[in-house]
Order: C-alpha cells, then sequence, then structure tokens
C-alpha cells in the first residue's frame, strides 16, 4: 500500500499454520518500483508530519488505539487463522498493541508539549532534536505480527517520522488490516507505506541512504545484517534499534514452591507455543529437588491440549511455518537419538505442529542456539554453584529474560545483582513484558 493505493496484482496464498491446505488470504510483495515510490511519497511527506505538533500526533495514535479497540474480532480472527494463535494469546495481543498506541500517544504530548512554541532560534533548535529525524524503516516479526508491527509504526509516527513498514512474509494479513485501521483513524496515507515481502524487501529498504532510522524486531543474524548494511550506506547517526532473539534461563532453588514453579515453567516454556523471544529455553533445577518437581511438570505437561487455536480449549497451536517445524523437529530428533529426551507430547498430524517437549542438557553452554518453538531444554545444579550457573549464563551473550523462582531474599538480591539480563522475573512467569511498565526493544 503505496501513497494509500494497494498493489492489484494477484500474489502469493497465505495459508493457516493450523492447516496448511486452507487458503486464508493473499499478499502481493513489494517490487522495486513500489519501494522507490514508497520512498518519494514518505520523504515528500514527512516536513508536514512532522510540523502538525505532537498534540496533533497523540490525537491520531488515541484515535488508533480506538479504531484496533472497535475492531477486536476482526483482528483476532486473522491472527488465530493467518498466525496460529490461541484464542487467549489474540485478546492479549490486540491488547498489547492498543496499549502501544495509547503509550505513545502520552509520550508524543508529553515530550512535545510547550516545545512548538518556545521563542526565537533556540526553541527551533530544541523541537528539531526532539522531533522527527525523517523515513524510519519499520521490520517486525511474525510472532506479534500485530502488538510489535503497531508499537514500532505508533513510536516513529509519535516522534514525527514518515514509516515505511516491512511486515514479516509469514504474516502480511494482519499488517494490512492493521494499516487499513490506522488510516482510518487519520494517519495520512504518506506517512505510512506497506511493503510487505521476503527478506529481499528489508534488505533494499535498510541500505537505502534516504533512510534515517530503522526499527527492527527479529534474529539476531539478520539484525547484524541489517547493522552492516546501515554502516555502509546510511548516515553514521542513523538509529539503529534491534529486538532479537534470547537464550533465556530460569533457576528454581530448593526453596521455590513446586506448584508455583510449575505452574510459571509451564507458560514460560509452552505458551503461544514457545514462539517468544521472552520464552523460557534453559531451565536449572538445584538437584536437590529436581526429581519431584520434573514429576510435577511432566504430569502438568500431559494436561496441555495442543489443536486448532481457533478452539477454545486449545493450550498451544502450531508453529509458524513447515521450516520452523523441520528445524524444531530436527533438534529434538538430534537429542532423541541421544538418549536426551526426557518428555515429548505428540502433536496433530494436520499443520504445522511440534508437540511440547523437555530436553536434558548439562547447562546452558550446551545451547548452540534458540530453538524458536515449545521445547524446554534442562539442567542440574548443586546449591555451591549458584554462581557458576550466573556466569555461564551471562556468558551465553544474550540478555533478553530471565527467571528466578526462591523465598530467599539475600539469594534473590545477590542473583539480580550478578546477572545480565534486560527483564528479569521473581516467583512469576518470564514472558509477557507490560507495556509502559517494562522496556521492551
Amino acid at each position: 500500500i503505496v501513497a494509500g493505493r494497494a498493489s492489484t496484482a494477484k500474489g502469493d496464498d497465505a495459508k493457516a499454520p493450523a492447516d496448511i491446505s486452507r487458503i486464508v488470504g493473499r499478499a502481493a510483495s513489494a517490487t522495486d518500483a513500489d519501494i522507490e515510490a514508497a520512498y518519494a511519497s514518505a520523504l515528500d511527506y514527512q516536513p508536514h508530519w512532522n510540523a502538525i505538533g505532537g498534540a496533533k500526533r497523540a490525537d491520531i495514535l488515541e484515535a488508533m488505539a480506538n479504531a484496533m479497540d472497535h475492531d477486536t474480532d476482526r483482528l483476532i480472527a486473522i491472527l488465530a487463522r493467518e498466525g496460529g494463535k490461541t484464542l487467549d494469546d489474540c485478546i492479549a495481543e490486540v491488547r498489547e498493541a492498543v496499549d502501544f498506541c495509547r503509550y505513545y500517544a502520552v509520550e508524543a504530548e508529553a515530550k512535545f508539549k510547550g516545545l512548538e512554541a518556545l521563542p526565537g532560534p533556540a526553541g527551533e533548535t530544541n523541537c528539531l532534536e526532539l522531533m522527527g529525524r525523517g523515513v524510519f524503516v519499520c521490520i517486525s516479526p511474525w510472532n506479534f505480527p500485530l502488538a510489535i508491527f503497531t508499537g514500532q509504526i505508533a513510536a516513529a509516527l509519535a516522534a514525527g517520522n514518515s514509516v515505511l513498514a516491512k511486515p514479516a512474509e509469514q504474516t502480511p494479513l494482519i499488517a494490512a488490516l492493521a494499516v487499513g485501521l490506522m488510516r482510518e483513524a487519520g494517519v495520512p496515507e504518506t506517512a505510512l507505506q506497506l511493503l510487505p515481502g521476503d527478506g529481499s524487501v528489508g534488505a533494499a529498504l535498510t541500505r537505502d541512504a534516504r533512510v534515517q532510522g530503522v526499527a527492527f524486531t527479529g534474529a539476531t543474524e539478520t539484525a547484524l545484517l541489517i547493522r552492516r548494511a546501515m554502516a555502509d550506506h546510511l548516515d553514521p547517526t542513523a538509529p539503529l534499534i534491534a529486538e532479537t532473539g534470547g537464550l533465556n534461563a530460569m533457576i528454581v532453588d530448593s526453596t521455590a514452591l513446586p506448584e508455583q514453579a510449575v505452574r510459571d515453567i509451564l507458560a514460560s516454556s509452552f505458551q503461544s507455543a514457545g514462539q517468544r523471544c521472552s520464552a523460557l529455553r534453559c531451565l536449572y533445577l538445584q538437584e536437590d529437588v529436581a526429581k519431584p518437581i520434573t514429576e510435577m511438570l511432566f504430569g502438568a505437561m500431559d494436561d496441555l491440549q495442543p489443536g486448532d487455536p481457533w478452539d477454545l480449549a486449545t493450550d498451544t497451536g502450531p508453529v509458524i511455518d513447515a521450516e520452523a517445524q523441520g528445524t524444531i523437529r530436527a533438534h529434538v530428533d538430534a537429542a532423541r537419538a541421544e538418549g536426551r529426551v526426557l518428555k515429548e507430547l505428540p502433536a496433530p498430524a494436520t499443520g504445522t505442529f511440534t508437540g511440547p517437549t523437555v530436553i536434558a542438557v548439562p547447562g546452558i553452554a550446551a545451547m548452540a542456539r534458540e530453538i524458536f518453538g515449545p521445547v524446554l531444554h534442562v539442567a542440574t545444579f548443586k546449591a555451591r554453584d549458584l554462581g557458576r550457573v550466573i556466569d555461564a549464563i551471562n556468558a551465553t551473550g544474550y540478555g533478553l529474560t530471565f527467571g528466578l523462582h526462591s523465598r530467599i531474599d539475600d539469594r534473590v538480591q545477590e542473583v539480580m545483582e550478578r546477572l545480565r539480563a534486560g527483564n528479569a522475573y521473581v516467583n512469576r512467569n518470564q514472558i509477557g513484558a507490560v507495556v509502559g511498565s517494562q522496556p521492551f526493544g
């Protein structure tokens, strides 16, 4: 959708992960001509969008929130069908998208309030420093195709930038609906362009010298490629805001309440079919309590219901596509061949499902990369080795989320002071950062 005009190309089929024989829509990839037209439109309008002021932009962002509120049912339907999300996750995602719009509306009004009215050159300089840079490229992931897509765009628009939005190639339909709602709310056609497609579209967008900033959520490897392209082609001051993968750990010591720990392990590992960058990947159990907690965890897993995300009884839906399914299955198969699979649930035969699985590992250092699905790795530790466990977690190079279950206050304090992670959770699950309370990307 460039300058308000949608492509009439037939496009490619979008299929439901829960039933890949089902076509849920079609999407046309942006061409080079589309990208060039989008740049021209965004560059031409950005000074006007910048000049309308923070208060007016805040009003439009509030209207975006209201528009999504009013169209919640349709948003939920597409999230479930195209993204394979359970209904609980769909509802939470719509709420998060709405929260992003309202959060950045408040930020826009607060940051720019009164600055436009400051007299003289000093006031003008302050305005320019705090307002839009120019054209921002926003590249969002498929696992939160509405919330993160909306959050990136809302932030960039709030600051006075025009936006070129590139949704994940697996989830263009929800992005198209979201852009339509944003337009209805008052976002000018030339301030926001939608450019769906595969990685080649994102690569073309992020190496163009006219870009003044990039927001990206996705794989770490892709973020590094974007950073390299920006260094080669963009203004050195153009920011890259990147939120990438996680190799997230949780430590459960012998004082933890087992029922509470198991509840939170289950949610952190298997909700959203494990397809959250904040999901629990490596669980450390103090060996004194490892046996009863794993027995309780396996029993709780038996109550999980994989299946069609449109069914209210479903706890875990499919993974996003056949490529993701193949990667996860290969990892589980390799662990099974080594006798390390401790628990595995059967998966539905239709669609791109993988059953929730628990695999034994000696520690987080044995995990070379993030497995983005419903796979939990479990290690044990002796109480005296807690410091070594924290050192191993810090040494991975990841620092997204962390969980700790303990009822010893001094231990909580010690672990939190030594740990290097962006969001750390004590005695609760470690997914679902709250807009306005916890910075996430």
